[in-house]
């Protein structure tokens, strides 16, 4: 590992000042693995920044009944706040299959959306990974490809992105708030993060001088009813292999509004936008939930060992969308 210099920020000023200074530049903080990627020579900051102390771990309710929820608010913060589990239960429970206790207590809402993919090619430097170095090709193509992803990939690229609780923020139509010296940038959840392409390195709209200060949730009513299901090798601790969140709203047998989110299947988090809309009005029963998730997985793109999960994401829609309804119909 090359040396590099370390420093602590106290406030935002300092961090954003340190950065426009250096083009070679990492924050750390809870809950990005930056520093197992550099323990493992694959990420080679100049300068790391420890932000840890900033004034960034509050969640606020705005006027409009927007939260917002700091960068560095922790995992397990976010998931016990009453309102989060209240209003938002599907990300609550996101996190919570997440990762283990000890992980959550650390990890951030910043981090969080900034950890990178966990492809055994991408850690293997042997192999050859256009994430790691652009250009080289990518070993996951013909090779042990169960865990990647059959939608957003490329032809240079098929690595999922890991997180939960993004698959979660996606669904809620959350808002990224970034900050850097020229000003303050809001951006979708949605498209924070970005598709391979011929790009694959490049894993988000962040600008290279600016840090994630908030994330905005907006007042979303159908996510009261709302769930996360997470499908995986082993009980806890794992990646998922799919992952759904699902919120639901019906009247008189019909579907007014519903909202999907898909994980472990693509090369970003995921939103159905597809079976939203084949959704929308139709009777709320498993051939109309099926149909939807049939079309959303249509143009999906599988791998020699990862074929499974379409069928798979497609009955976990169903069974998501099914237990919503059932419980709507109960309450």
């Amino acid at each position: 590992m090359k040396s590099f210099s370390y420093l602590s920020a106290l406030d935002v000023g300092t961090a954003l000042r340190t950065i426009a200074d250096s083009g070679d530049v990492k924050f750390l903080a809870g809950g990005t693995n930056l520093v197992d990627l550099m323990r493992e020579g694959i990420e080679h900051p100049a300068t790391v920044v420890d932000i840890t102390r900033l004034p960034l771990d509050g969640i606020e309710e705005l006027p409009d009944g927007t939260l917002r929820v700091g960068a560095l608010v922790s995992n397990s913060q976010l998931a016990a706040n009453p309102l989060i589990r209240t209003r938002y239960p599907v990300l609550a429970k996101a996190i919570l299959l997440g990762a283990s206790a000890q992980l959550r207590n650390m990890a951030t809402v910043g981090g969080n959306l900034l950890q990178r993919t966990r492809c055994m090619y991408f850690y293997d430097e042997a192999s050859a990974c256009n994430k790691r170095v652009p250009g080289s090709g990518c070993d996951a193509i013909g090779g042990f490809s169960r865990g990647s992803a059959v939608l957003g990939a490329s032809e240079h690229c098929v690595a999922t992105h890991p997180s939960d609780m993004a698959v979660a923020l996606v669904l809620l139509d959350a808002v990224v708030e970034v900050e850097s010296v020229r000003g303050v940038r809001r951006i979708p959840v949605a498209d924070f993060h970005r598709e391979p392409g011929d790009t694959p390195h490049i894993e988000t709209v962040l600008a290279a001088d600016e840090l994630i200060t908030a994330v905005e949730l907006p007042p979303v009513p159908v996510a009261a009813n709302s769930r996360y299901r997470k499908v995986r090798d082993r009980a806890s601790y794992a990646f998922a292999l799919v992952s759904v969140a699902a919120a639901l709203a019906v009247e008189d047998g019909r579907i007014t509004e519903v909202r999907l989110a898909l994980g472990g299947v693509a090369t970003k988090p995921w939103r159905a936008r597809i079976a939203e809309e084949l959704l929308l009005g139709a009777e709320a029963t498993d051939e109309s939930f099926a149909r939807a998730a049939a079309a959303e997985l249509a143009p999906a793109l599988p791998q020699s060992d990862n074929a499974f999960k379409i069928d798979l994401a497609q009955r976990t829609v169903v069974a998501v969308l099914r237990t919503l309804n059932a419980e709507r119909s109960a309450s």
